[in-house]
């Protein structure tokens, strides 16, 4: 293989720099929650709101609004998403009360489900068949920069020049991702991965294979684990392993490391051998996790299991989202969109699951062994799905089969 080939495209940089503006923006309001508490005269708790709503609606526009695009060519519906996202944080920005922030955040996190899931599509054909989950990787790497890096300078810069100068800044970041996918991502990619689909009706076929919905249950639990144990981190951090509150942040930082090494070696370990790097990843996560609740008293252990939790945790992102779009490969645009749904119906569960375990007085590890269980309940989803799969197997399109014929 040439070189060329090999080499990145610059297409998945634009990708991966508008994941880092999103994922900025998903996450940096957690560190700024009292300024901007105090700022619009609100508790904290009302404050936390503007998550929760964020999450809401990448849950639905993941869905409703690739629904609403399946007829149009890819690039220019990822240009109008962050068109939408430029507006949002914008809105944000120059909010006047807590209702606009609230329609701000509401309007930046409508793109996010949508832009992942569309972006992963056209990541994947952007590259020859045996790189795509490592393309998928590497938009996601945006995201996982977004949390090592992003989110606390983005804290930082909030706290000394005020909260809305952290909008303006990913406003910003916005406009470059623009310019980049409209310079960078070509008009049609490998297997017309720019083209549009055949709409609704067309993307609504892949719903009928079992193993996409089993996908998606996957992914619900298998991420949701590990969200549910991070969720509550921060008391897990200073009742149980004993840290000053004000080395969380940093320690967090540790945990990000984990999210940007798993997320791009599981993406290689996917292109080679899809389904046993879920396997293992899932296994090992499960493992993680339990280790982490028996050995949180211990801070050596603690900094260990951060950067394993977020290395397996993230690790299932890319084969978990290549694995969707392999059983809807037809027609994956709008299964790769419900897949990032998934994601954050997982991330809700783990969090109901965890404050549940704390509610009923079980401790502040109790949510990382709530995590354990619900990953490994994904991992026994994945088993069964891999069992019927080998029961029956798939019969290849007529279009693969034109392929292998050609080839051949």
């Amino acid at each position: 293989m040439s070189a060329r080939s090999q080499s990145l495209p610059a297409g998945l940089i634009a990708l991966a720099i508008g994941a880092f503006g999103i994922g900025l923006t998903e996450f940096v309001i957690m560190g700024l929650l009292p300024e901007v508490a105090a700022d619009f005269s609100v508790t904290e708790p009302v404050a936390g709101w503007l998550i929760s709503g964020y999450a809401l609606s990448v849950a639905i526009g993941g869905v409703a609004l690739t629904a609403a695009v399946t007829r149009l060519p890819r690039k220019q519906v990822l240009l109008g998403l962050m068109v939408l996202f430029i507006v949002g944080n914008l809105l944000s920005a120059v909010a006047g009360s807590y209702s606009m922030m609230m329609v701000g955040r509401v309007v930046a996190a409508l793109c996010h489900g949508a832009f992942f899931g569309i972006g992963a599509v056209v990541a994947a054909g952007l590259v020859a068949p045996a790189r795509r989950a490592g393309a998928i990787a590497m938009m996601f790497a945006g995201l996982t920069i977004a949390n090592v890096l992003g989110v606390p300078f983005g804290t930082l810069l909030g706290q000394h020049l005020g909260w809305r100068s952290t909008f303006w800044a990913i406003t910003v970041i916005g406009v470059v991702a623009l310019v980049g996918l409209a310079l960078l991502v070509p008009g049609r990619t490998a297997g017309a991965a720019d083209a549009p689909t055949g709409g609704l009706r067309g993307e609504l076929r892949a719903f009928t294979h079992p193993q996409v919905w089993l996908s998606l249950v996957i992914t619900v639990l298998g991420f949701g684990g590990m969200f549910g144990a991070f969720t509550y981190i921060a008391y897990t951090l200073t009742d149980v392993s004993g840290f000053a509150s004000s080395s969380v942040p940093w320690l967090l930082v540790l945990f990000g490391v984990g999210l940007f090494a798993g997320n791009l070696l599981a993406g290689r370990a996917a292109d080679v051998a899809l389904s046993r790097t879920l396997v293992v990843v899932l296994t090992a996560l499960t493992v993680v996790l339990a280790a982490f609740a028996l050995t949180a008293g211990n801070k050596a252990a603690t900094l260990a299991a951060l950067v394993l939790m977020g290395g397996f945790g993230f690790a299932t992102v890319p084969p978990l989202q290549m694995r969707i779009m392999h059983y809807a490969r037809q027609a994956p645009t709008l299964a790769s969109g419900a897949n990032i749904a998934a994601f954050n119906v997982g991330n809700a569960l783990g969090a109901w699951v965890g404050g549940l375990t704390i509610a009923a007085g079980l401790g502040y590890t109790s949510p990382i062994w709530a995590g354990a269980v619900l990953t490994l309940a994904g991992l026994a989803v994945l088993l069964l799905s891999l069992r019927l799969a080998a029961r029956r197997p798939e019969h290849p399109t007529e279009q693969e089969l034109r392929e292998a014929v050609g080839a051949a």
